[in-house]
């Protein structure tokens, strides 16, 4: 395998401001041909689906292949990839036409891991219906989801479980297996939150064993386009639509309004750009992103476990959780400085992080807010070890 850091940093025109970006929490910087793909969509004759004139089987063709270029991401099968504007509007729509069939009494589980948009949803349906929540809880030491707790979590009453494939604020990636094995005992239906894994995790559906996983093509540096991909197809048939169409079928079920045809070529092209990652990788495309994804799992892995280690050696700062298994994100605080105070600092270096005010989702759980927030530091593909000792260098004059 071959994951050549320099080589996939020309790849980033952005790059060429000058800045250290760790801001990877709002998604990663676009490469250059999903840019390209995108404005060369806009200047090519797009119209409607369902004519027999060429710009519109253009349109037709772009949605064909955005929801190829998903499944072959999350191995799925397209038959089952609904597309949209982002992946908390995509949620947002799932948990409403699922909470159209719950009554009083019926209960949905969601974790303290979570990030708010991935609770939010699950909250507010439960709430109108009259269902209740259950909650995953995480160590407070390591920002581990313990899997075991699920099999009392769950009961003949739970329609859903929803739970995240990795942390974006403190990394952790839970035995998310053991949770849906616990659920499927009972019929639930699991959501699983692929946002912040897929840029650094191969992923597989159909082994994974969830009905439905969420993603978002920013978190790896595409477009604003979310998608929900459903493992058996026919479960869309089973759900209430809320298209507009009355005789939509399949994914369009759930798809309202017209695409943004752009952003959907650029999201084919940032998949592509995915299957890139290892110019050694070979294969269909599908093989292609197993092995580069494979291969960007072991360079962050080595990256984030050196930034984890010279961050802890410094005595004024503390990294939050210690997660055995985990993508390349972190948190830390510092001693006697708020959040905004240290990110400010950082930007005054010339590094992007952001700072978080700790109440809301895990941080909220741990009471960081009570200390004034925590700083999130987010990897990226591009990212390597001069700016990681960048990152310490700066922190260690933080005192």
């Amino acid at each position: 395998m071959a994951f050549d850091v320099a080589r996939i940093r020309g790849l980033f025109p952005a790059l060429g401001d000058g800045w250290i970006h760790f801001d990877g929490a709002a998604g990663m910087l676009v490469p250059e041909q999903v840019a390209s793909a995108v404005s060369t969509a806009m200047r090519a004759p797009v119209s409607g689906p369902g004519g027999a004139f060429p710009a519109s089987q253009r349109a037709e063709s772009i949605v064909t292949a955005a929801r190829r270029a998903v499944a072959d991401l999350v191995g799925a099968d397209p038959a089952g990839v609904v597309l949209g504007s982002s992946a908390p509007v995509m949620l947002r729509r799932l948990v409403e036409a699922m909470a159209e069939r719950w009554t009083i009494g019926d209960e949905v589980v969601v974790s303290r891991l979570d990030e708010e948009a991935n609770l939010a949803p699950w909250q507010r349906a439960a709430k109108r219906v009259g269902a209740v929540v259950r909650w995953g809880e995480i160590d407070i030491e390591t920002c581990e989801l313990p899997a075991w707790q699920y099999e009392s979590l769950v009961s003949a009453r739970t329609k859903a479980v929803a739970v995240t494939l990795a942390s974006g604020s403190v990394g952790t990636r839970p035995d998310v297996p053991t949770v849906i094995e616990f659920a499927k005992r009972v019929g639930a239906l699991v959501v699983v939150d692929a946002t912040y894994a897929a840029p650094f995790v191969p992923l597989d559906l159909q082994a994974l064993g969830a009905d439905v996983m969420v993603v978002s093509a920013q978190a790896w540096g595409g477009p604003s386009v979310g998608a929900l991909v459903f493992r058996d197809p026919e479960l869309l048939e089973r759900l209430p639509s809320v298209s507009l169409d009355a005789n939509a079928r399949g994914p369009a079920r759930l798809e309202l309004g017209p695409h943004a045809y752009p952003l959907l070529a650029g999201l084919v092209a940032s998949v592509d750009y995915l299957a890139g990652l290892d110019d050694a990788a070979a294969g269909s495309r599908r093989e292609r992103l197993v092995t580069s994804l494979g291969s960007a799992k072991s360079y962050h892995a080595g990256l984030a476990a050196q930034l984890s280690t010279e961050l802890r050696a410094l005595r004024h700062v503390m990294v939050i959780g210690d997660a055995m298994r985990r993508i390349p994100a972190l948190a830390f605080t510092v001693a006697n400085k708020k959040a905004p105070e240290v990110a400010e600092y950082l930007a005054k270096q010339g590094l992007c992080a952001f700072a978080d005010d700790g109440t809301n989702g895990v941080f909220a759980s741990l009471g960081v807010g009570e200390v004034g927030g925590a700083v999130r530091i987010g990897l990226a593909h591009y990212s390597n070890t001069f700016e990681v000792n960048q990152l310490v260098r700066v922190l260690d004059e933080l005192r």
